[in-house]
């Protein structure tokens, strides 16, 4: 029964040593001349004028956070619009839960203020 797993096994070994060599073979082999230009952060062409680790608003990630949500909702509706007619009522049935508590989600973020930039 083991000998199932050998060839995957092997498999992930040398996919981990050839992505350990590429990365130490370019850390050996590539240019190391760093100078204060090519240390410096780039910001748009200019210098910059703020601490570079600032805080994110929470906001951002919130936002990001139900963009994610509300759009893997897709992945879930075009299968199903694929199948729709094998599935019958009760694939209608299922489809209108789902999409009602969706809509649920997004009414409470919308009354919470999540969506309000300011």
């Amino acid at each position: 029964m083991l000998n199932a797993y050998v060839p995957i096994a092997l498999f992930l070994a040398v996919a981990t040593g050839v992505g350990i060599a590429l990365m130490v073979l370019g850390r050996l082999l590539g240019p190391q001349n760093p100078n204060s230009e090519k240390l410096s952060a780039y910001e748009c062409g200019f210098l910059a004028f703020e601490e570079a680790q600032i805080q994110f608003d929470v906001r951002y990630y919130l936002i990001a956070i139900m963009f994610i949500v509300f759009d893997l909702e897709i992945a879930f509706v075009f299968p199903w619009a694929v199948i729709f007619r094998d599935l019958g009522m009760l694939g209608l049935v299922e489809m209108g839960i789902f999409l009602g508590l969706l809509l649920l989600g997004f009414i409470y973020a919308w009354k919470k203020g999540a969506l309000e930039w300011e």
